[in-house]
């Protein structure tokens, strides 16, 4: 659609954060993928091994009109440990390391500005480490199991 945006998200586990996004109005939807690699069409077994260089990362397709690029960026920070360059909990490597792959000079800007922001806030304990980078080629994830977030357990995000 003509009114619709793109914003691309690396929080660490790409099925918890897509879960999250899927639930915002605004959001026309969040699917997990990777980018930021050197493989061309990676696996999820190869970018899980950490030698692609990918990113697991959610791209989000959002109208704004009726959601912000800096609320997206508000429930990114709000959804995962953005003091944490390569690790999300007991994920580790450099395929769960902190990201936002923007789309335009503006995202960029709201993007360098909102970790500015927080670091000035000390909203963290520690540094907001998390990088930016112009968007790359996004490879959409295999339907590996389409209803993993309800398996996992995301009933928590709801109220989001």
């Amino acid at each position: 659609m003509e009114n619709e945006q793109i914003a691309v998200f690396g929080g660490g586990c790409f099925w918890c954060v897509e879960a999250v996004f899927n639930r915002l109005r605004g959001v026309k939807s969040a699917v997990s993928g990777y980018m930021g690699g050197h493989v061309d069409k990676p696996t999820y077994r190869q970018v899980c091994g950490g030698d692609t260089g990918h990113v697991e990362v959610v791209q989000v397709t959002f109208d704004p009109r009726e959601i912000r690029y800096k609320d997206l960026l508000a429930v990114y920070f709000s959804v995962h440990d953005p003091t944490t360059l390569n690790q999300q909990g007991n994920d580790v490597g450099e395929q769960y390391r902190s990201v936002i792959f923007y789309t335009s000079e503006e995202q960029e800007r709201e993007a360098e500005e909102t970790i500015a922001e927080l670091n000035a806030a000390k909203a963290f304990p520690e540094p907001v480490v998390t990088r930016w980078s112009r968007r790359g080629r996004f490879t959409r994830r295999r339907n590996i199991t389409r209803n993993t977030t309800k398996i996992i357990g995301i009933s928590r995000i709801a109220s989001l």
